[in-house]
């Protein structure tokens, strides 16, 4: 079951000016050779296949038709449902411009970028909430904007970049502007060393249900974005990654949000960030961390965030890093603490407005308290 679409939400006045650089930085850096990971370092997919219980199975893609299949839902495609032994989509070097959905039955399966970067493989497409359909049946919505889908549990990526490079200034006629890279829908999802590069609404870490949980951790990702770009109702770690805050040629503030996370009330535990980094381009006090999100299909939603051991740079609004999406919301309402970070985007001018855990309270805010039993470090340890 899918959860229902995201409803849209306020969209700031676009840009004056077209961001044209946007585009082309956003693919800066793809270009290693296909030869160098579809040769003979790599064993070929039929013989990586069938040999010895717990073995991977492996399925090689290249657009130029040197692995196993040209396009990445293909070979999502082509692995079969609730596999009795994991399967690797290998991606060689290069961008995929296309859409991509990993459906539920898909559980287990691991994307893996063909080199060590992350930067050398993207996936990406440009469907924003507002973009017509081709079929003439209306507006994709905020979660059918997204680039790449993970429906399943157990789902795992490595060294990949998933993009949406929709851009306001590229599409005046179309308002509704939340563009999703990534949404990420199922439990023990990993994403290791990831990319998600966009705008508004850049990574939903989403739940199939909102009465499901699902645990999803981020390791030493790089996410960027402007508003409410890191959003849902998941449980999801941010362990060592880096949150970089976009400038924007707008005349107002704040340009936007880092978080909004949308907790679901029976959830535990909603967003943690721990030993991140806060980046911005930006000027200074020009973001928010957070707003609540409390969605118009779940009014009962309790939203979730805790920062720590992080370094918030100048781009944080120090004075009221918190804000309300709804004024029948207010942030005060919900779990939003920081603890022990650092940084000129970490100053505490008034405590009253920026909540912190005391040493006892931090000790129920780690990764592994959110993760429960998962461990992590067992599927971290088989990176490559």
């Amino acid at each position: 079951m899918t959860a229902p679409d995201v409803p849209a939400r306020r969209t700031p006045a676009a840009p004056r000016t077209p961001g044209v650089a946007r585009r082309s930085a956003l693919l800066a850096g793809v270009g290693a050779g296909v030869a160098s990971v579809l040769g003979a370092a790599a064993p070929p997919a039929r013989a990586a296949a069938g040999h010895g219980p717990g073995r991977a199975r492996t399925l090689r893609v290249a657009p130029d038709g040197t692995g196993d299949l040209t396009t990445v839902q293909a070979a999502v495609d082509a692995t079969p449902d609730h596999p009795d032994r994991p399967w690797t989509v290998l991606l060689a070097p290069g961008t995929y411009r296309e859409t991509v959905t990993v459906p539920e039955a898909k559980t287990g399966l691991t994307l893996l970028g063909g080199t060590g970067d992350p930067r050398d493989t993207v996936i990406v497409y440009d469907n924003a909430s507002g973009t017509s359909k081709p079929d003439g049946s209306g507006t994709y919505g905020t979660s059918g904007s997204a680039t790449f889908t993970a429906a399943p549990d157990g789902f795992t990526a490595r060294r990949l970049t998933f993009a949406n490079d929709f851009l306001r200034a590229d599409h005046p006629e179309i308002t509704a502007q939340q563009a999703v890279a990534l949404r990420v829908l199922g439990d023990r999802s990993l994403f290791d060393r990831c990319r998600f590069l966009g705008h508004q609404d850049t990574l939903l870490t989403d739940t199939r249900h909102r009465t499901l949980a699902a645990r999803q951790y981020f390791h030493h990702c790089r996410t960027e974005g402007d508003v409410d770009f890191v959003f849902g109702r998941a449980t999801a770690v941010h362990a060592g990654g880096e949150f970089r805050m976009l400038d924007r040629p707008v005349d107002f503030t704040p340009y936007g949000f880092v978080f909004a996370p949308s907790t679901a009330a029976g959830t535990a535990h909603g967003f943690l960030a721990v030993r991140c980094r806060f980046t911005s381009s930006a000027p200074v006090g020009a973001y928010k961390l957070a707003r609540p999100w409390v969605p118009s299909s779940d009014p009962t939603a309790w939203p979730r965030l805790v920062v720590r051991d992080s370094f918030l740079d100048a781009g944080i609004d120090t004075a009221q890093p918190y804000a309300n999406m709804r004024e029948q919301y207010p942030w005060q309402s919900f779990l939003f603490r920081e603890h022990a970070n650092r940084g000129p985007g970490a100053r505490i001018p008034d405590p009253a407005t920026r909540p912190q855990l005391d040493a006892a309270e931090a000790l129920a805010h780690t990764a592994a308290a959110y993760l429960g039993d998962w461990d992590v470090r067992t599927a971290l340890r088989g990176a490559v």
